[in-house]
C-alpha cells in the first residue's frame, strides 16, 4: 500500500514505516504529524484518486530529527571586472517516519 499527499507545494510518494525528509518543520521531535491532503492511495489493486483530495484518508507520522545539509557554495563571478563573491548556504530538514495510512 502507498499514497500520494500533498505537503506545501510539494507531492510526495510513501509508504507504511517509510522515513521521509521534509523541508524544516517547527515541531518538536516525537510529536504526531497528520496529512490529509491525500491525491491518491493505491492497496494492491484498488486504486482510489481524490478531486483534488480523498476526503477519509489520513496519513499519520512522526517527527524522528531535525538537521542541516551539507554545505552549497555559491560563487559570483566576473571575468575582468575584478570581483569575486562566494556564499555558503545551509538547508535545515525534518526527518520523519511514516507510521501508517488510515483509509
Amino acid at each position: 500500500m502507498y499514497a500520494i499527499f500533498q505537503y506545501g507545494a510539494k507531492q510526495y510518494k510513501v509508504s507504511n514505516k517509510q522515513i521521509i525528509r521534509f523541508e524544516k518543520i517547527d515541531l518538536e521531535i516525537n510529536k504526531i504529524l497528520v496529512f490529509d491532503k491525500i491525491l491518491m492511495v493505491v492497496d494492491k489493486h484498488k486504486v482510489k484518486v481524490g478531486y483534488p483530495f480523498i476526503k477519509d484518508v489520513k496519513i499519520f507520522a512522526n517527527v524522528l530529527k531535525h538537521g542541516r545539509f551539507d554545505k552549497i557554495l555559491i560563487i559570483k563571478y566576473n571575468r575582468r571586472k575584478h570581483h569575486k563573491k562566494s556564499l555558503g548556504h545551509r538547508q535545515w530538514y525534518t526527518d520523519v517516519k511514516i507510521n501508517n495510512i488510515v483509509v
